[in-house]
């Protein structure tokens, strides 16, 4: 085909050379595994986490009874909670104060308490009352079950009433009342619950990325041989790299938390000193993520399209955007792989509820193991690279 030129100098359109940069572009796709691999695993990825792992309507959430008074009504109230799936009765609390202390640590979601002489007063009319205490740090995985508690109760102690007694299941009035506390987020305020999770979500996205591409770029910009080839070994040079992006991470906390406090009032119950030696915890293990996968990577696109690649379960896994105890089994095992899982949590616990170091552990340690992991493998990864 015969070239033709304008009067400026470029080369006319053809179709025969488009073809040629098409057939190109394929080559190079081809020979990029990882960018076909992102291309086919990320809408799958997606597709099951919607279709299967996110659920705003959890069920078999763990609950606590502190029972006063038993009798044929009160195991008919508890055997009807169970068989509703809204509530997994794992065990008898003897008393308020470690019901508190189960509802702080997040060890279950939910405490009933029957008082004493509860069947007494119900069957003389008086209207005794049953108490609810839920962890409503967030407020959806507790409303639907919060709501369906009265209509079981009624449905049970009428469907027992008999003989002589049922004259007290035909009354239009409730037998009894259900008296919900919903604590730490009373007033379902969306933002109490979502600001702990934006802040560990924001310093994944944004520190790993930065990390991601810090090797992968002295590569690309020739840079990496004058790196190689200074007298430092590969601990210094990884603690060189991520000790500015720290100060980042902690001016993000900062701003998220400043701002979270202005414009919206969450509380700060909990000590900001310990929030923040949690961050910094946290954001040294994700940067050291980022380390790690930039010593895999061959050039920042990949090192881009595997930082995507993590966050995408840190969002959809970790209870940020959706109930975690909603979640199937599958997808709450790779949500405790995820160190902002345990980060939520955490900082959930110390604005919310205003936990110290003690009902911190459970959730302090895996970041702790999380941060020694990624740093050694990061090191490591980072020797093989000065080999």
């Amino acid at each position: 085909m015969q070239l033709s030129r304008e009067s400026n100098g470029y080369v006319g359109f053809s179709w025969y050379r488009c073809w040629g940069i098409l057939v190109k572009e394929f080559i190079q796709l081809k020979r990029d595994r990882l960018t076909f691999a992102m291309i086919v695993a990320i809408p799958l990825l997606q597709l099951l986490l919607f279709g299967y792992a996110i659920n705003t309507d959890p069920k078999h959430l763990p609950t606590a009874v502190i029972s006063a008074d038993s009798s044929t009504f009160t195991r008919s109230f508890l055997s009807g909670m169970r068989n509703a799936a809204y509530f997994d009765i794992q065990e008898r609390i003897l008393n308020e104060e470690s019901a508190y202390k189960a509802l702080q640590n997040g060890q279950v979601q939910f405490v009933i308490s029957i008082p004493a002489g509860f069947t007494k007063k119900l069957l003389r009319g008086e209207k005794p009352s049953l108490l609810l205490e839920a962890d409503a740090t967030d407020p959806v995985a507790v409303g639907n079950a919060v709501a369906a508690v009265e209509k079981i109760a009624q449905a049970v102690i009428k469907r027992d009433l008999r003989g002589s007694l049922g004259e007290l299941a035909v009354q239009s009035k409730p037998l009894y009342n259900v008296i919900a506390h919903k604590l730490y987020n009373p007033e379902n305020i969306t933002s109490y619950n979502i600001v702990p999770g934006l802040m560990g979500t924001i310093l994944t996205m944004t520190l790993v990325m930065m990390t991601a591409v810090a090797i992968t770029r002295e590569r690309e910009r020739g840079t990496m041989e004058n790196l190689l080839s200074m007298p430092v070994n590969s601990v210094e040079v990884i603690f060189g790299k991520i000790i500015p992006y720290v100060f980042i991470g902690f001016i993000q906390a900062a701003i998220i938390l400043l701002t979270s406090k202005v414009l919206f009032n969450v509380p700060f119950l909990g000590n900001l000193t310990v929030l923040f030696t949690v961050s910094v915890l946290f954001i040294v293990g994700n940067l050291m993520l980022g380390i790690t996968i930039s010593s895999f990577a061959k050039n920042q696109l990949q090192a881009m399209q595997m930082a995507v690649f993590v966050q995408l379960p840190s969002v959809f896994l970790s209870g940020f955007m959706f109930p975690f105890r909603g979640m199937p089994g599958w997808a709450q095992t790779i949500g405790n792989f995820l160190p902002v899982t345990y980060f939520i949590r955490a900082a959930r616990g110390i604005l919310l509820k205003g936990n110290g170091w003690v009902e911190l552990w459970p959730n302090f340690w895996p970041l702790v193991v999380f941060s020694a992991v990624m740093m050694i493998i990061g090191v490591k990864c980072y020797r093989k690279t000065l080999d």
